[in-house]
């Protein structure tokens, strides 16, 4: 369970980089609240996800157990915490980015606006979610064993 746990953790990451790097490239992405929202929620994402592939590293390689039910209760809650956050903040930015691109037809009027990296970015954050719920689901189960 542990290489699963580890290997999900190193997706997220590594999705969260891909919609962070897409997201930055625009020339605009700061200008918008929910924007910004979004960014503070994929620089937790970095950080938790980075933590949790480097302690299943060490416990790989140290051949320890983490799967306490005191440590797995800690690391499902903050799961469940961020996985909300990720998808408030990837709904936020795809509303944003539907109202740009479909509503107000801003992205027609103004060639400055960069709508297509915006739908990337919306659609990389929606994938990085999936990998962060199924992070989530995985910790939960196993913590549902203990019980």
């Amino acid at each position: 369970m542990c290489q699963h746990v580890t290997c999900l953790d190193c997706c997220t990451c590594a999705g969260v980089w891909r919609r962070f790097i897409f997201f930055t490239s625009s020339s605009c992405h700061r200008d918008y609240e929910l924007n910004r929202y979004m960014g503070f929620a994929l620089e937790l994402q970095v950080v938790w996800s980075l933590c949790l592939a480097c302690k299943d590293i060490f416990a790989l390689r140290n051949k320890k157990d983490l799967h306490t039910p005191h440590d797995l209760l800690f690391f499902v809650v903050i799961d469940w915490a961020l996985a909300t956050l990720m998808f408030s903040g990837a709904c936020a930015s795809a509303s944003l980015t539907i109202f740009f691109m479909w509503d107000v037809n801003l992205c027609g009027a103004y060639s400055r606006l960069a709508c297509r990296q915006f739908a990337l970015s919306v659609t990389l954050a929606f994938m990085t979610w999936v990998l962060q719920a199924a992070s989530s689901f995985s910790g939960l189960w196993l913590l549902v064993s203990f019980f």
